[in-house]
């Protein structure tokens, strides 16, 4: 019988089974709902680069409204170096905003109109499961510094002058015990930093003494990403407000999609391709008068969408999947918003351009 009792009172409900765990706590307790899969760094979606991606997100939000033309990364014997030339963090600030979930000035969207990270997530779970984590924010002439050890602040330093540029730096070093023998491989580094480069024409990034920088946006990426010798015509490539598109055709099977959403790679699409897809075939049959088949117009296709949204929502923290309905509140519908560009672009585009036909 007491055997029993025992095992009864494990599956009590009571107020005691009710826990409050602070947002470090739970990060590390559930750190796939905020990065996805953790693994070793053998995948390119695996925890450390997601990590990585929300502190150079930061960056490349602070670049999109106009401050800093360049990121610089270093990465050495697993510590990871993010240095931008943004406004910098406001210096009251610096621990709250690195530390306090759901604290951030990405809510107010006169300030952060498309940004990627709306939800305040983002570097408080790199801190959170790092094993350190520092920032430091160069505003105006003075410099405030916070070190941090598994989300855990160790030392904050007083606002002092300083002879830096804007912006901000940030150093981490991922937490073993989570990320067990990790490494970063660098063919995905490779393509993160591109991607961040094709994303924002003009942007440079320096990682560990290599510059990446694109001057043709989307155009540059199906250029790198596909055998020249292979397209059955040269690469069209429409530019509207808060779209880009590039699209050809190659001489191989299927369908290959890049597609992007406030900079941020959708690895598996979202409403935004599947607006695209619906529109391509659309404008394709108009412009010839013919109703081929949507498989026979999209076959062996390669093109990249890139649209901004205010406001995206995504189906998870990691941010693969675009679920927004509309490009804005109160604006047109994603399928509107895309069918309504390639209608008006591409169809003067292919009017313009025979050879392209």
């Amino acid at each position: 019988m007491a055997k029993e009792k025992d095992e009864k009172n494990l599956f009590e409900y009571t107020e005691d089974s009710i826990k409050t765990l602070e947002w470090r706590e739970h990060i590390r307790l559930r750190p796939g709902m905020y990065i996805g899969k953790l693994g070793d760094g053998s995948s390119a979606d695996d925890g450390i680069y997601v990590l990585l991606k929300e502190v150079v997100d930061n960056c490349i939000d602070e670049h999109t409204m106009g401050y800093g033309k360049h990121v610089d990364v270093t990465i050495e014997k697993g510590t990871v170096t993010v240095r931008d030339y943004g406004r910098g963090i406001p210096l009251g600030k610096v621990v709250d905003v690195v530390s306090k979930i759901n604290t951030g000035a990405k809510y107010d969207s006169k300030v952060f109109q498309k940004a990627v990270g709306l939800n305040g997530v983002g570097t408080k779970a790199v801190n959170a499961l790092s094993q350190y984590f520092k920032v430091t924010a160069f505003r105006d002439g003075k410099e405030k510094t916070a070190e941090f050890e598994k989300g855990v602040l160790v030392r904050e330093t007083k606002e002092i002058k300083s002879t830096e540029d804007n912006g901000t730096l940030v150093t981490f070093i991922p937490d073993d015990s989570v990320f067990k023998n990790f490494h970063y491989i660098h063919e995905y580094l490779d393509k993160q930093f591109w991607n961040y480069c094709y994303l924002n024409a003009g942007l440079v990034i320096n990682f560990n003494e290599k510059k990446y920088v694109s001057k043709n946006g989307l155009l540059d990426l199906l250029e790198r990403n596909t055998n020249k010798d292979e397209l059955r015509y040269p690469i069209i490539h429409l530019k509207g407000d808060d779209i880009e598109v590039a699209i050809t055709h190659e001489n191989q099977y299927g369908e290959e999609y890049f597609s992007f959403v406030n900079g941020q790679f959708t690895t598996q699409g979202g409403t935004h391709l599947a607006a695209f897809k619906e529109a391509y075939v659309k404008t394709i049959r108009d412009f010839y008068k013919k109703d081929y088949e949507a498989t026979d117009i999209r076959g062996s296709i390669c093109a990249a969408v890139s649209v901004r949204v205010q406001e995206p929502v995504f189906e998870s923290q990691t941010k693969t999947k675009l679920g927004s309905q509309n490009v804005s509140e109160g604006g047109p519908s994603m399928k509107n918003f895309v069918s309504d560009f390639l209608a008006r672009d591409l169809d003067l585009f292919l009017h313009k351009n025979p050879a392209a036909r």
